[in-house]
């Protein structure tokens, strides 16, 4: 079975096969006129000029059916030569249909038609002038040797760029579901905080709820904020749709934004040195909300470390009223350029997965005057989160 051009290809395809199939015709008109009286071949005229288009334009298809441009700009090469034309006009259609047999076709298949173009020149040589039939046959043995080598060797290329290609999405698939079942296990937390501040807070409203109403009435305004929160974290979790890893340690604290001091300390103590710089009132936020910033900063810290060690870094949070922005830049000194991310990193395919899980906006990449950037905002209240699902850079 013969492959096909890919499909977001065709159109440029189509244009460069275009082109090559109109200097394929002019050079063969050319030649037609300028060599063939020198061997003595007749005038060509209407017929012949129409067989050499013919012999070299339907190549514009050869991505999409090259058997059947084979076999089409072969019948018109045979029948220009049986009409008694210079054989040599019908040349290079032919010859790049062979190679594209060979480029997309199996083996076997480029080497039957390589014989049929072989019996095409001996034809060739049967009807023409004064020819060396063994010279002609020498000669289409080696053209045909070398455009069958060639174009198997373009196949196998392109075969093992596309299963290079599928590995690498397969990667990337996997590295998206082992992240969304850290987050899976991460927002479980979460609930599980929510629903321990509700039962604290039920639990009070219940026991004053005779004694002091004004208490109780606190509780359960608590209650019902606590609620709607643990109904959005819920929602998210339901979203990643990933089983919970059961081997995953249970217990541990869970990240936020109060302990960035820690970590950027572990950081310095790595030998980087980073600053940490807060714009705006720090007030406590939703706890997913805390723990993704705190994660695409350990991240974006963390490659600091392994691809720009001698670099000098900088976390800056800034609260505003209905939004968390978190920016991490380095100056890039020390950076090696053969660990330099790309945008396939799994820690980067990471940091997406977060910011689009909790509806904010992320861009990462190099920063114009050296060095890398880490820019995410996240909404602070549900309402803007859901609303801000797909934003995702």
């Amino acid at each position: 079975m013969c492959l096909r051009t890919p499909r977001p290809f065709v159109v440029d395809r189509l244009v460069v096969d275009t082109l090559i199939a109109l200097a394929m015709t002019g050079v063969s008109v050319l030649l037609v006129h300028v060599s063939r009286a020198a061997q003595g071949w007749p005038e060509p005229d209407a017929r012949a000029h129409a067989l050499i288009a013919l012999s070299h334009l339907p190549v514009v298809l050869r991505g999409r059916w090259p058997l059947g441009v084979f076999v089409a700009v072969h019948a018109a090469s045979v029948a220009y030569v049986t009409f008694g034309y210079w054989p040599a006009a019908c040349f290079l259609g032919p010859m790049l249909s062979l190679y594209t047999v060979a480029a997309l076709c199996p083996l076997r298949i480029a080497v039957v038609c390589s014989a049929y173009v072989i019996a095409v020149w001996g034809y060739g040589g049967l009807v023409g002038r004064g020819s060396s039939m063994a010279a002609i046959l020498v000669q289409a043995v080696v053209y045909c040797s070398v455009l069958v080598w060639f174009g198997t060797l373009t196949r196998r290329s392109a075969e093992l760029t596309r299963r290079l290609r599928q590995e690498q999405a397969g990667r990337a698939r996997r590295a998206v579901a082992e992240e969304r079942g850290r987050i899976a296990r991460e927002l479980h937390d979460v609930v599980a905080h929510h629903m321990a501040v509700i039962s604290v807070q039920a639990g009070l409203a219940r026991f004053v709820f005779d004694s002091d109403p004004a208490k109780a009435r606190g509780a359960l305004g608590t209650i019902a904020d606590t609620s709607g929160e643990a109904l959005e974290e819920l929602r998210r979790m339901l979203q990643v749709l990933r089983d919970e890893d059961p081997g995953a340690p249970e217990g541990a604290p869970m990240p936020t934004l109060d302990r960035l001091a820690d970590l950027v300390d572990r950081v310095r103590d790595g030998g980087v040195p980073v600053e940490l710089a807060v714009e705006g009132t720090a007030r406590p936020l939703a706890p997913g909300v805390e723990l993704c910033a705190y994660r695409v900063v350990q991240e974006a810290l963390t490659n600091v470390l392994k691809h720009a060690g001698r670099a000098n870094a900088c976390v800056e949070l800034r609260y505003r009223t209905h939004e968390l922005t978190v920016l991490v830049t380095d100056d890039g000194k020390g950076v090696i350029p053969d660990t330099v991310l790309t945008g396939a990193g799994h820690g980067l395919i990471g940091m997406r997965e977060r910011a689009k899980l909790y509806g904010g906006t992320i861009s990462l990449g190099p920063r114009a005057g050296g060095g890398f950037a880490v820019e995410l905002a996240l909404p602070t209240s549900a309402s803007t989160t859901w609303r801000g699902d797909d934003r995702t850079k």
